[in-house]
């Protein structure tokens, strides 16, 4: 018998903010307990499309990895406080549940990403 995914809801609840934004985006990963979204217009250093976001289930806990937090402090000095103890370096939030006030943020914070992010300069372009 194949072994249950772990946190199914968090992770379920956490795909629901990237499916929200996935026709804008290019879906690179979509498995169970692994899904990934890039760009459909920047391109990484190989040509490939640029990693936008993912989320993840682990052992211990499901992450939710956002790369336009990683060079945007004013969207990050923007989070909650209650996200910001998630955080997992400057990129990456764990959880093993999600209260609905956290997912509305974490989404609205999605999508305030994606829209600062259409407008990054990759040194290499």
């Amino acid at each position: 018998m194949p072994k249950a995914e772990p946190f199914p809801e968090t992770f379920a609840a956490l795909k629901g903010i990237l499916k929200a934004h996935a026709k804008r985006m290019i879906v690179t990963v979509d498995k169970p307990g692994n899904f990934q979204v890039a760009s459909p217009t920047l391109k990484d250093r190989k040509g490939r499309p640029l990693f936008f976001a993912a989320v993840k289930t682990n052992k211990s806990t499901v992450s939710y990895h956002l790369m336009p937090l990683y060079g945007n402090k004013a969207l990050r000095a923007k989070m909650s406080p209650e996200l910001q103890k998630r955080m997992n370096g400057m990129a990456c939030m764990n959880f093993t549940t999600i209260e609905p006030a956290q997912l509305k943020e974490l989404a609205a914070i999605t999508k305030k990403g994606i829209a600062g992010f259409k407008n990054v300069k990759l040194p290499w372009a």
